[in-house]
């Protein structure tokens, strides 16, 4: 008893080692993964603030642009001004500086046609020879912007223009730059799942790092509920596109490390249980190789004195007067003959016969029953109009029910009612035996099979423990506590399985 509970102790010590071990290990882990996310959360921000800036840089380059584009609209304007007063005025007035300030246009492409289109002046644009109507692809080319009408002398004249290189190159850097915006804030360096929306929050404009599924119909506000709800949106301003925001949420590297620790906390307890059960099923086979080993030498060592003492019986049956005594000699030493061979039978595979149950529970209780306290009631419910043919050998199942009794009537004391119940189902038959003695705690429900475990100071733990093998290892049945309560009693259940036979 003393060993296991100190074997019991070591075990727990282990446990507490062990878990120690895995909450310091938990700890440094979440540190670490706290320290990521900082790191992580400084980045985005680094992030964000740089795409805030480019916004801003986008959006002063469109005023920019604007700009360009309207000084070019007002050079334009002058350039029909100029050449409206070449044609009003006289030759011989002075007329370089308009004549000047049309030839110094070398940015603005011209074209100056009547109101049939037909082709008066052209400056800045490569016009194949014969060109005399502006049409086609020359047409289409300078009219996406509308032409400025004007009138001399009752002559009307139209003036097409596009824009100079200049405004092309910065349209072009204008493009550049928005498109880079959107493809720096979705395919951002951090890789965390981002997606820009429009002000309603309903239009994606563009997202990175994200499945597709996640952005149709209800699951676009799910999302985006579920990344406001980690980081809060940035607003910003996207070329012609008005107020945009942009949604983002932690990596996928990040949300994975978070759970590495709990799954590794799990597979080191299943590890540890693992390694438990497994060198305590180790120590459980050492011990019942023991037990066994125990008994079949009790039963060698049973066998010399049984066979002197019966050698003196029937010394002692030559005289008449000592026949009764003999006959009382006689019995014990049958006893000690079905206890030696219960005691050889352990740690083989002993023969199972097909028998009645009821009588070998009759005789256990019987051979008890006389042997007990008078105080003990003996309640003995079994059926009277049937026999439960099993599979049984005999010996080891009276074995069991003995053990099994004189135990209830040890925790009874000597005072108390003793039941056994026999309970026949269809596919099983149950023996319950019960006491109203001291009672089990719960915790050592299974304990008080294991070898070695016994509640007595002068118990050797052993009696339960080959019950168990007898019943679930010999019969392929099942010996349990059904339930017990302290001071009020317990009921052990044994169950057989009807199908198996």
């Amino acid at each position: 008893m003393k060993l296991l509970d100190n074997n019991s102790k070591l075990k727990w010590v282990f446990f507490i080692i062990a878990f120690a071990l895995i909450g310091y290990f938990l700890y440094e882990v979440n540190n670490l993964i706290s320290q990521l996310r900082i790191e992580e959360k400084k980045k985005i921000q680094l992030w964000a603030n740089a795409i805030s800036r480019k916004s801003d840089l986008v959006i002063h380059t469109e005023k920019f642009f604007r700009q360009v584009k309207d000084e070019e609209k007002k050079r334009v304007e002058q350039f029909i001004e100029a050449h409206k007063v070449i044609l009003e005025q006289s030759l011989d007035q002075e007329l370089d500086f308009y004549y000047r300030f049309i030839s110094e246009n070398r940015t603005i492409p011209v074209i100056i046609t009547d109101e049939f289109n037909n082709i008066s002046l052209s400056q800045n644009v490569d016009i194949p020879k014969d060109y005399k109507v502006l049409v086609g692809d020359l047409y289409k080319e300078f009219t996406q912007n509308p032409p400025l009408e004007y009138e001399v002398y009752g002559m009307k004249f139209k003036l097409y223009y596009t824009e100079s290189r200049v405004y092309t190159d910065l349209h072009n850097v204008l493009l550049d730059l928005s498109s880079s915006l959107l493809k720096e804030v979705t395919d951002n360096y951090v890789f965390v799942p981002a997606v820009i929306t429009d002000s309603t929050q309903t239009i994606v404009y563009s997202s990175g790092n994200i499945t597709p599924d996640k952005l149709i119909g209800e699951n676009l506000q799910k999302t985006l509920l579920q990344m406001q709800s980690s980081n809060k949106p940035i607003s910003i301003i996207l070329p012609d596109k008005n107020k945009a925001w942009i949604f983002y949420e932690e990596s996928n590297t990040l949300r994975v490390l978070k759970y590495y620790p709990v799954f590794f906390v799990l597979i080191l307890i299943v590890i540890i249980t693992i390694a438990y059960q497994f060198f305590s099923t180790i120590k459980r086979s050492e011990q019942n190789s023991v037990w066994v080993g125990m008994s079949r030498e009790t039963a060698h060592q049973l066998g010399t004195p049984i066979s002197s003492l019966m050698a003196w019986v029937e010394y002692l049956r030559l005289s008449p007067e000592n026949e009764s005594f003999c006959n009382e000699i006689t019995k014990d030493i049958h006893r000690l003959e079905i206890i030696t061979q219960r005691f050889s039978k352990i740690g083989s595979n002993p023969e199972l016969e097909k028998q009645d149950l009821i009588p070998i529970v009759n005789n256990s209780v019987e051979y008890l029953r006389t042997r007990s306290s008078k105080k003990v009631k003996f309640n003995i419910i079994l059926p009277q109009d049937k026999a439960i043919i099993l599979p049984l050998n005999e010996y080891l199942l009276e074995w069991v029910l003995e053990n099994l009794c004189k135990n209830a009537i040890d925790a009874m004391e000597g005072i108390g009612e003793f039941k056994i119940e026999l309970i026949d189902e269809t596919k099983r038959i149950h023996l319950d035996i019960s006491d109203t003695g001291k009672g089990i705690q719960k915790s050592c429900y299974k304990k008080i099979f294991y070898p070695g475990y016994t509640s007595k100071q002068r118990g050797w733990g052993l009696g339960l423990s080959l019950a168990k093998r007898i019943i679930e290892d010999y019969h392929k049945g099942k010996i349990f506590v059904k339930q017990s309560s302290l001071g009020k009693g317990t009921t052990f259940r044994i169950t057989f399985i009807k199908k198996d036979f």
